[in-house]
């Protein structure tokens, strides 16, 4: 890594040149030193073939990939260099000006250091502030001093003070300079995470554990305390972040006049650096959504709380509106977006009217098709859309995507239209997370009130609805992509195919709350880890089932699609996408691809050798050694016990052969037995109110 110094960055360059090859590609990570600075004297051909390749931190997580052309920058490597990061890489492009801090920088720190010196002015705290301009306003739960804690304090000063020492004409220019005690804070070296204290700082050890904040004005530290206010509350109910927004500022109390202040001034500032920094709102508002994870970027937020109705109030404050944003408003146009006959159009300053906004021709957007009519079916919990060429897209719609009997309803008519009307179907939606699980809710107000009839119903009705997706007439694809949880990961198991994104983090949780995968998990873990045992040789099954067991006992999340792979819950045959915004065309293109091959109904499975009561005591005595050693409590044991009686097929000699309607009765039956124990209800009963599961 090379610091963000000039002089050694062009020493750099001097040692590369001597050995560069005409035709090869320079690129700079730089943050906001300028090309033409890094370039100079350097030979016409060395500088066609140099960029800026601005990637955020940390890179595996973070989408946004800034590229910025010099002056001499051959546009076709440009053009390259944006297909290979946005294919290969998975990043999300957007194209910058040679600018300091180019434009994610140059918006998002202008925020963070704006609502700095707001919070001082309104006199709040630091918890205050996060709390105000975290998911209230869109943004994430780090919000800003969270944000700056993991950035690091010094790199977010050095980053504006690029802005302050580059752009004196930058009309905000003093917001660039952090309030004093700011400084004060990197002289005592308290920098943020990496150096254990910032803005915030933990103390303490597992449940001893305690939070503790900056008090700003003593400069000493002291445990946090809990933020409510009455704007905050009222929004609350509200799932989309526009709808959010709109609370908030709209509410009587100082979050909301904090708020309204921050959010104002960074929508002016950044419509102010059009055509400066960006010729467009959608580079702008990628950039921040991408590079500081806000759910809508600046000019989405503007219009989601209203274009003209905020500026006759910025107005009414004194605020100066910029001027390409009255000429817009002047012209009849209301706002930066709209959508015609399903396409995204954002409006174009320079030419004074909207323009289609630049969509790769194989990315699908479920809610493009719904506004070309393709919706076939649906309900409250879950959509049927036609995807195009002959394909039926399931999409879930309820909160946090938990499966309940809406969606087990659509998957029974994806799969019966798919095999009558369509040439297959995939499993997907645009969702942070694909599934995190079935309502776990429901099944605790059930099992409070002793109804296990309607407990067993539920489950037999996941277990049935994932064996029709697997014994569909027609191809059906899954298409996870982040958090794919219990039952979501069932979901995708009872899939013929899985095309997974490369940031899918599936599991099978179910112990955290007393239970045992009961939607076909339990047994699609078995069948998939004894085949590892080839076809008539004869092999202990043991170390296979003691993996599979532990994937399951141990609740192990795959950090990633590859980890998922190796854990069992992909086949060597699913495929991952590095891009997920190519994910849906990738996996309908496999539904297409499986039928070209000539697409077979699979056979329900009724030859599984397990071994019965033999290895059952294996298992269950390694679980009561474990138990004894002090390393699972008596209860963990009792689910072990159950988990491990499924999966070597219950109460029957060795070798017997078992059909997959067999184990699925074994995990039906193990479930309800758990429902009913008042340790399963409680850790049930703390996983919802605390989010974290319980050791009893």
């Amino acid at each position: 890594m090379v610091t963000e110094n000039l002089a050694i960055k062009k020493a750099l360059y001097d040692r590369i040149e001597k050995i560069w090859k005409p035709g090869t590609v320079v690129t700079s990570n730089t943050s906001g030193i300028a090309i033409s600075k890094m370039m100079e004297g350097r030979p016409a051909d060395f500088r066609r073939h140099f960029l800026v390749t601005h990637f955020f931190n940390p890179v595996r997580y973070m989408k946004l990939l800034e590229l910025v052309a010099g002056e001499d920058t051959d546009p076709d490597i440009l053009l390259g260099i944006a297909g290979f990061g946005e294919r290969r890489l998975g990043k999300g492009i957007v194209y910058g000006k040679d600018t300091p801090n180019f434009i994610g920088n140059r918006i998002g720190v202008f925020g963070m250091m704006y609502a700095m010196h707001a919070m001082v002015m309104d006199g709040l705290s630091i918890e205050e502030v996060d709390k105000i301009l975290g998911p209230a306003m869109g943004r994430p739960k780090s919000a800003a001093f969270g944000t700056a804690d993991i950035v690091g304090i010094d790199t977010l000063l050095h980053v504006s003070d690029n802005v302050y020492q580059n752009l004196p004409g930058d009309p905000q220019r003093e917001m660039f300079l952090p309030p004093p005690f700011v400084n004060d804070m990197v002289r005592r070296g308290w920098l943020g995470r990496k150096a254990k204290s910032g803005f915030f700082k933990m103390e303490g050890k597992g449940d001893a554990k305690k939070m503790f904040v900056l008090d700003y004005q003593a400069l000493d530290y002291r445990p946090t305390t809990k933020v409510s206010f009455p704007s905050l509350d009222a929004a609350k109910g509200e799932d989309d972040a526009g709808p959010r927004i709109r609370k908030v500022i709209a509410g009587d109390d100082k979050a909301a006049a904090y708020a309204w202040k921050v959010l104002s001034e960074t929508l002016l500032y950044a419509a102010n650096r059009i055509p400066e920094i960006a010729d467009d709102v959608v580079n702008i508002d990628n950039a921040i959504k991408w590079g500081f994870n806000w759910t809508l970027g600046p000019f989405e937020t503007w219009d989601a709380i209203g274009v003209g109705e905020s500026v006759a109030r910025m107005r009414q404050e004194g605020k100066r509106i910029p001027d390409h944003v009255v000429k817009m408003l002047d012209g009849g146009n209301t706002s930066f977006y709209r959508r015609r006959d399903g396409v995204l159009e954002s409006y174009d300053f320079g030419k004074g009217g909207y323009a289609p906004v630049p969509v790769a021709p194989d990315v699908i957007f479920l809610p493009a098709q719904k506004d070309r009519n393709q919706v076939v079916k649906g309900n409250q919990g879950a959509t049927l859309v036609d995807i195009g060429d002959g394909v039926l897209c399931l999409e879930f719609h309820t909160k946090m995507n938990a499966i309940d009997g809406d969606i087990i309803a659509m998957m029974n008519e994806g799969v019966a239209l798919a095999e009558k009307e369509f040439a297959g179907m995939v499993i997907a939606n645009h969702a942070e997370n694909f599934c995190v699980g079935a309502n776990l809710m429901l099944v605790f107000l059930e099992a409070q009130n002793k109804n296990f009839d309607n407990i067993e119903k539920m489950v037999r009705e996941l277990q049935n609805a994932c064996m029709r997706l697997r014994y569909s007439e027609s191809p059906v694809v899954a298409a996870p992509a982040g958090m794919t949880l219990g039952g979501g990961t069932e979901i995708c198991l009872g899939a013929d195919r899985i095309r997974a994104a490369a940031e899918t983090y599936m599991g099978l949780v179910e112990v955290g709350v007393g239970l045992l995968p009961a939607g076909g998990g339990t047994k699609e873990m078995v069948i998939r880890h004894l085949e590892g045992i080839p076809e008539g040789v004869s092999a202990d099954p043991l170390p296979f089932l003691r993996k599979a067991f532990e994937t399951i006992g141990m609740a192990k999340v795959a950090t990633s699609a590859k980890e998922a792979r190796e854990l069992g819950f992909l086949r060597p045959w699913d495929r991952i996408t590095i891009q997920r915004d190519f994910l849906l065309q990738e996996a309908k293109n496999t539904v297409l691809a499986m039928n070209r091959e000539g697409y077979e109904t699979p056979r329900p499975r009724t030859d599984i050798a397990l071994p019965g009561r033999s290895e059952f005591s294996t298992f269950a005595y390694a679980l009561y050694a474990m138990r004894v050693g002090g390393q699972i409590s008596e209860y963990d044991e009792l689910l072990g016990r159950k988990i491990a009686f499924v999966m070597t097929g219950g109460n029957i000699p060795r070798g017997t052969r078992l059909s997959e309607q067999d184990l699925l009765d074994l995990e039906r039956e193990a479930f309800l037995s758990l429902c009913g124990e008042e340790k399963t209800q409680a850790r049930i009963q703390y996983m919802l109110m605390k989010g974290k599961p319980l050791r009893n």
